[in-house]
């Protein structure tokens, strides 16, 4: 229960349960398939206690919460019951990229987890080997290496049930097409028997027929590993079985319709679907080779230097079927070793800034990026650091050019699936051992992460720090650094957790106070830059020149007027001054619209502070002293 307070917020703020078709989530974000983005309030989303940022790419609604995304997954899923919702359809028109980027990341995302684990296995297996710290005839060397190939070989059973969930179909139907691909008796056929007969003969698709389905030729192929056959398959399986759900009575049909759709898809899939989607994968990997060998140092260079910003826009996971189809159809990958530098770059850039800022605040959110970063996990060094300050996002992307182009020159390749981060090293070790191509890897992730790190550390760094205020002691050291929040309005006091919205009352958003006004006006209550400010002018978002996040939202449920009645007096991005006008609003006439105005005024960031101390003043004008923020 340590989240449901954000659990909560977070799906009043997608719009409610009802507005949710689905949900999955990654390594660091919640992927919400929306029915209408539009009733998503994405700026209280983004300055939300909790949630790092919000990103609609791809069809998705991403919010990025961070390294404990598990945990506010299974509370999100819990309270709003999104299991049952992900069978639901929506209308939303999406392009046709978007629409390959959801089905790419609803197939694979549920199994990366145990593809990075059996990957890391087979790594770590491959480099005891090539260390001679174990030998391929030992018991101990086969045992690892069956746990390292085991997801792999039988992929399209796990893809069979994944597909199936992303398709609406029966899982269980989808893991029996998977199974059948990778049927053993097959395998023995092929290797042993006799071809009845050869197909195209002289062509580059010549293949031998060793059986045949109803005097139908069935070209058997090698499905283990395989990705584009089984999701394909899955697919029209589960139009098949949507016929067949249409004619079978409802009596029979639990045991009918999988026992039509199997007859149907199983020899649809040996016959045609599999053979074309193989050939298919196979030209797909060598037009995708064709490309890299142009000129590898310029596509490991483009790849290093954009892969972040795929990342942001969950662009990404465009390559994620290119690189598993490489592994499949040529044994190996040389696209995402192209980008294997740019997580070690940013995580040189945020170990500068770590060591170069005396921003306490900075400091501390510096601290666990890198340590996420060195694991490969990135999003919070990104989102938390380095995008918002602009500067350091270029120069790891730079730093990460030049890793990338390092490794392209070398030739480095992948060899498995594995771990992100230094989890992923052994993922280059070639079946031949370690080879220039790996120790070209080396190199280029060294490189990138040295690079990033001088090159923010002596590329004029400019520190978020400003002068602070602070108490002293009888000697005059610091004792406690502090900033104070000026009240932004004038009237009563009301404390947070009376405000009548649990967003706010609970502390969901951050800690705070709240104001009943008097007056129709807003003013600064910090030096600071204006970071947000919402379209229906009812709230503000400030960060203050000491990085304190301060949001104040006037009134409750004050969107639903869509602007009407409230004057901003600044715009988004602007620098402004404590004792600014910001904003004006007619309260009278807010309140004879049947609004409340009870006005909370949180830091939306506390959580990175030592506390936030309240005002015991039950009234307050303009620019009192309304909150203390101990840094």
């Amino acid at each position: 229960m340590k989240y449901e307070a954000l659990a909560k917020s977070i799906i009043r703020n997608v719009g409610g349960k009802e507005n949710v078709n689905s949900l999955a989530h990654c390594i660091t974000r919640l992927r919400f398939k929306l029915k209408d983005e539009s009733k998503a309030d994405t700026e209280a989303l983004k300055n939300m206690e909790g949630v790092v940022t919000v990103v609609k790419s791809g069809g998705q609604y991403q919010v990025v919460i961070g390294n404990h995304v598990p945990e506010v997954y299974a509370e999100v899923a819990a309270i709003g019951g999104f299991q049952a919702a992900a069978a639901e359809a929506t209308d939303e028109k999406t392009g046709v990229f978007n629409k390959f980027i959801d089905i790419i990341s609803g197939v694979f995302t549920p199994t990366l987890g145990v593809l990075s684990a059996t990957g890391m296995i087979k790594g770590f297996t491959a480099l005891f080997l090539s260390l001679g710290v174990l030998t391929s005839t030992s018991g101990t060397y086969q045992i690892l290496n069956a746990i390292g190939d085991c997801l792999f070989y039988f992929f399209p059973i796990f893809l069979g049930y994944t597909s199936a969930k992303k398709f609406n179909a029966n899982i269980f139907i989808g893991m029996a097409i998977g199974a059948t691909l990778v049927y053993p008796t097959f395998s023995s056929i092929t290797a042993s028997g006799e071809p009845l007969y050869t197909l195209f003969s002289g062509t580059v698709i010549e293949s031998p027929v060793y059986l045949t389905f109803l005097g139908i030729p069935v070209i058997l192929m090698s499905y283990a590993s395989s990705v584009i056959p089984i999701i394909l398959s899955t697919f029209v399986g589960g139009k098949i079985e949507g016929f067949f759900k249409k004619i079978i009575p409802s009596v029979v049909r639990t045991f009918l319709v999988p026992f039509c759709t199997l007859l149907v898809i199983v020899p649809l899939a040996l016959i045609f679907i599999g053979p074309v989607a193989t050939w298919a994968g196979q030209l797909l990997g060598a037009g995708t080779l064709f490309i890299y060998n142009l000129s590898p140092v310029v596509a490991g260079t483009l790849l290093g230097a954009f892969w972040q910003v795929f990342v942001i826009f969950g662009l990404h996971w465009g390559f994620v079927p290119i690189a598993i189809n490489n592994l499949t159809v040529l044994k190996s990958d040389p696209i995402l070793a192209g980008v294997f530098g740019a997580s070690f770059a940013q995580t040189g850039v945020v170990l500068a800034i770590m060591l170069r800022t005396r921003n306490i605040k900075l400091k501390s959110l510096s601290v666990p990026a890198v340590i996420s970063g060195i694991f490969g996990v990135t999003e919070p060094a990104i989102y938390g650091i380095t995008l918002p300050r602009k500067k350091p996002f270029i120069l790891s992307c730079i730093a990460a050019a030049v890793g990338g182009g390092i490794i392209g020159i070398m030739g480095t390749k992948g060899y498995i699936l594995g771990g992100l981060g230094i989890f992923g090293i052994p993922s280059y070790i070639s079946p031949e051992g370690m080879n220039r191509g790996f120790y070209g890897m080396i190199a280029g992730i060294t490189v990138s992460f040295i690079l990033g790190f001088l090159l923010m550390y002596f590329g004029g760094f400019k520190d978020d720090e400003v002068k602070e205020e602070h108490t002293t002691g009888p000697k005059g050291d610091v004792l406690v650094k502090q900033e104070t929040v000026m009240s932004p309005l004038k009237g009563e006091v009301i404390a947070l957790s009376e405000v009548k919205d649990e967003a706010f009352s609970t502390g969901a958003l951050g800690k705070g106070i709240a104001i009943e006004p008097s007056e129709g006006k807003v003013l600064s209550p910090v030096d600071g830059v204006l970071t947000s400010l919402f379209s229906s002018g009812h709230a503000i978002g400030i960060t203050s020149d000491h990085g304190v996040d301060i949001l104040i939202h006037v009134g409750k449920d004050t969107v639903k007027l869509k602007g009407k009645y409230f004057t901003p007096r600044v715009k988004q991005g602007d620098a402004v001054k404590k004792g600014d006008l910001l904003m004006e609003f007619d309260l009278e006439a807010i309140r004879a619209a049947g609004f409340i105005l009870t006005t909370p005024v949180i830091v939306s960031n506390s959580g990175n502070y030592l506390d936030v101390i309240e005002t015991g003043k039950k009234t307050v004008a303009y620019q009192e002293d309304l909150l203390t923020v101990m840094i």
